[in-house]
């Protein structure tokens, strides 16, 4: 007998974990994310794109020099079409997608969820951010969602990701936020500053919304990490903040987004670096190179320092540290750091890239090696508008054709030399250029990496 009760006595249920509950009622039985979904939904849009491609069969198809003479093996160009989803982020019209959805179209249509239709112009486009601010023409406002404060998130919060995945029509995914301040993510033209989150997201979600429990739009969903091509749980939205930071500049007229310049180089400070510079533990962004005419510079950093936190808010890797400068914009900041051994505080006054000295814009149309070209010295402003290292100087290549293209300069080249002859102005460039010689060497930095043409003329 005992044999058979203890069986049974192993079955019976026993009492439930302390904080284990059962609905109590028919309204906690029937919670449901619909209410969010309902107020929501109408916001998200599709976007189509239509671009011209070149079919390219031309193995040299853009390289500078060699494309020139095999131009005819290029096909005609072709129409691709592009699906990605949209948010409308202003009653007046205003949509926000990711850059890449729109890159290069030649028509943009937005449809909304219940079936509008309406043309699309790009007002503002942010590649670095994968970002890009949208405006339609409508003759009655437009169901919009209002931003949230994507620093007011923590890990655990409940989210919702709406978009169009694979193109099946709008579909709504629950998660939570799964982590904060991820970086290690290249998108777009740099690597950016992401929530993350287990909400489902699959290819045709980029740019479709990423929404807390309040309604409140608190990021622009962008990638996945994926193996597949399909949603792993692992998904990246651009934080809300960034975006409320580019449709202000839209709505004042900007067609670029520009981020105050910092005029500074920086690496994490990992635990190595932490305990060789005499930290108690790994924090901040220490800065490797400093411009003369960074205003952190003239805040009294130094080389080496380790910045701590920008405008109250904690700075752990150099893309952290651009997000912030990117929502703080112009104006003073207060900035943590550490020198010397010792906290300080000391506020820097944020503003775009000073463009001195004068960067000495050159056409040049004399008939020397250079024809065709247009130099300029390298300022802080060049620095900042070709994303050159901290450090470069000397004189830049804008645009090269004629001559200049012929013998393989591009632009973006840094000019460090011509038969020899230091180059640090445009001035310099043209008088080396016009020495007569049968044999030219042209040494130049392209991507940071030196190269040198040589050639007969």
């Amino acid at each position: 007998m005992l044999r058979l009760v203890l069986p049974l006595f192993l079955l019976l249920p026993g009492p439930l974990p302390a904080e284990t509950t059962v609905p109590q009622s028919s309204a906690e039985v029937a919670l449901s994310f619909a209410p969010v979904v309902r107020q929501t939904a109408p916001a998200v849009v599709n976007i189509y794109a239509r671009q011209l491609v070149q079919d390219r069969s031309n193995p040299f198809a853009g390289d500078p020099f060699f494309d020139q003479f095999f131009q005819d093996l290029n096909g005609p160009p072709r129409v691709r079409n592009s699906l990605g989803s949209g948010v409308i982020a202003g009653a007046d019209g205003i949509v926000v997608s990711n850059y890449h959805v729109i890159a290069d179209a030649t028509d943009i249509r937005v449809v909304l969820a219940d079936r509008r239709e309406y043309e699309a112009r790009v007002l503002l486009a942010d590649p670095q951010s994968d970002l890009v601010v949208l405006k339609v023409q409508a003759d009655e406002p437009l169901p919009a969602l209002q931003l949230g404060d994507s620093d007011a998130l923590q890990v655990g919060d409940l989210v919702l990701a709406i978009g169009n995945p694979f193109g099946v029509g709008q579909t709504v995914s629950s998660g939570i936020v799964s982590g904060l301040a991820r970086s290690a993510l290249q998108v777009g033209d740099g690597t950016g500053y992401f929530v993350q989150t287990d909400a489902p997201i699959n290819p045709g979600n980029s740019g479709g919304a990423l929404v807390d429990m309040q309604g409140r739009l608190v990021g622009i969903n962008t990638a996945i990490l994926t193996k597949d091509g399909g949603s792993n749980g692992i998904g990246f939205a651009v934080p809300s903040n960034l975006v409320a930071a580019l449709i202000a500049e839209a709505q004042a007229g900007e067609t670029q987004f520009r981020r105050p310049w910092a005029g500074i180089t920086g690496q994490e400070v990992d635990a190595a670096l932490a305990d060789a510079i005499g930290m108690d533990r790994p924090l901040g962004v220490m800065i490797t190179a400093l411009h003369p005419q960074s205003a952190f510079a003239a805040a009294g950093l130094a080389e080496g320092d380790v910045v701590l936190s920008l405008g109250g808010n904690g700075v752990n890797t150099p893309q952290e540290f651009l997000y912030r400068l990117s929502v703080l914009g112009n104006g003073a900041q207060p900035v943590t750091y550490v020198q010397d051994g010792a906290v300080v505080e000391a506020e820097v006054i944020l503003g775009p890239a000073p463009d001195t000295p004068d960067r000495q814009l050159t056409r040049v149309a004399q008939d020397i090696i250079l024809r065709g070209a247009v130099l300029a010295r390298i300022n802080p402003a060049i620095i900042a508008e070709f994303h050159l290292p901290v450090q470069a100087e000397g004189v830049i290549l804008l645009e090269t054709s004629d001559l200049a293209f012929d013998i393989g300069l591009q632009a973006g080249d840094i000019l460090i030399a011509i038969n020899g002859q230091g180059i640090t102005t445009p001035a310099e460039a043209v008088s080396a250029a016009q020495v007569p010689s049968r044999r030219w060497q042209i040494d130049l930095l392209r991507g940071g990496e030196p190269v040198r043409l040589r050639f007969r003329l």
